[in-house]
């Protein structure tokens, strides 16, 4: 494993990430509308705020009636359906003040067909053989910009200048990372981060990205996971997956953890269409493996809805979500217990059991601190015998009023899609 680059934000080392539709968050779906539930989400312990690309949507072969967040027409404006420069710059001074860290989803790759640059510089784009703007991927509502041209980078470099300095933002979710070159990544948070440092969030489970962005995602794990719970692949794949990302990614790198996000709930299901039961058990191990914890808007509800990409199609918010404190006491236990409170990052260690095709069971130390995790993905009542882990002392449960005195005994018993973190 080669060493990361650069170092993370230091208040990024156990942090937690919520993705803010904007869109859909609300009926209204503004900066001011969102900002009334800055107070819930900080409650829920909430820390990172991604919000979604906030700029204005081409209209030129625009998809559907509003189009795609990812399909942008200026890199320095709001979509105006959102708010002004000016009432973002307040929401993100409000998220500040209650403690929250803001970050924005950044689209380097491709602009709309009618992004100012289509006519004020044309050759930042890629031509194809009969000199028009094109796609590489097939995505028809996007053009390809030419990273061939160094212009091109400096303004690119700019633009994500113009929102850390203008509005004090906190780092950037870049969309897609992998499709751009590396070395203008690299240059970019050395440019960026000597601003500030930044926190950098990486959509790509390419490993050489990792030497440069604090959290890629997890991509491998999370299509691995769904075909286990599906019955295509043995759950000895899922955790060939997370030993991968152990040992052949640069140290010091994390990956985000998540059960569903805009991509995955518009178009290949919600999460209790892809995992059933077990939604609850991956939300759980998001929390207490090493990475970084991700959730979507609207999953505390819980959210059984797919939400419309392209048209407007509002969370109905019920006055105390259902998961609150389920999240809230993941994220407070994520803060406070001293084995998360690590760097570069924690090392979980396997415990291998009879009921390894059934079940995953961890812990993780620091000292004297323990967590362990038995997460059940199935409808069995199953036992465990962890004396070969050699225990000792009472450990709490987390979820619920649980205890293990492993001093007079090791053996555990679990309910069906049981989540058991058992602390000291």
């Amino acid at each position: 494993m080669t060493d990361r680059r650069f170092k993370a934000v230091q208040w990024s080392y156990n942090t937690n990430i919520y993705e803010v539709n904007l869109r859909q968050y609300t009926d209204v779906g503004s900066f001011e509308a969102f900002g009334k539930h800055l107070p819930r989400l900080r409650d829920m312990g909430v820390e990172i705020l991604w919000f979604m690309p906030i700029t204005p949507i081409s209209y030129e072969k625009r998809l559907g009636t509003l189009g795609s967040y990812y399909a942008c027409s200026s890199y320095v404006e709001t979509n105006p359906e959102y708010g002004t420069i000016e009432d973002f710059r307040a929401l993100v001074k409000k998220a500040h003040d209650l403690g929250f860290k803001v970050i924005i989803d950044w689209v380097a790759n491709h602009t709309g067909w009618d992004h100012e640059w289509t006519r004020s510089n044309p050759g930042f784009y890629k031509r194809n053989t009969e000199g028009n703007f094109y796609d590489s991927h097939g995505w028809e509502d996007v053009i390809d910009l030419n990273y061939y041209d160094h212009a091109l980078r400096r303004e690119m470099v700019k633009a994500m200048r113009f929102w850390v300095e203008e509005c004090d933002i906190d780092g950037f979710r870049c969309d897609m990372a992998h499709l751009v070159p590396l070395d203008f990544w690299r240059n970019t948070r050395e440019e960026l981060d000597a601003i500030r440092p930044l926190f950098w969030l990486a959509e790509t489970d390419d490993a050489h990205y990792f030497e440069i962005f604090d959290t890629g995602y997890a991509w491998e794990w999370m299509h691995r996971t769904e075909k286990s719970f599906k019955g295509k692949v043995p759950l000895e794949e899922v955790i060939n997956t997370l030993m991968k990302y152990r040992n052949d990614y640069p140290v010091g790198s994390r990956h985000a953890y998540f059960t569903t996000n805009h991509d995955e709930n518009s178009w290949n299901g919600t999460e209790y269409e892809k995992y059933g039961e077990s939604v609850k058990g991956l939300a759980v191990f998001s929390y207490t493996w090493n990475g970084v914890p991700l959730v979507y808007s609207g999953q505390e509800l819980p959210n059984h809805r797919r939400l419309k990409f392209f048209e407007k199609d509002h969370i109905i918010w019920n006055e105390e979500p259902r998961l609150h404190e389920f999240y809230k006491t993941l994220n407070a236990f994520r803060k406070s217990h001293p084995v998360f409170d690590t760097y570069p990052s924690l090392e979980p260690i396997i415990v291998y059991t009879p009921h390894a095709q059934k079940s995953l069971c961890y812990f993780a130390r620091k000292d004297d601190a323990y967590v362990l995790v038995i997460l059940n993905f199935s409808p069995d009542h199953l036992n465990f015998d962890l004396s070969a882990q050699q225990f000792s002392g009472r450990f709490q449960s987390l979820l619920d009023e649980r205890s293990a005195d492993f001093s007079s005994g090791a053996q555990i018993d679990v309910e069906p899609w049981d989540c058991l973190v058992l602390y000291k």
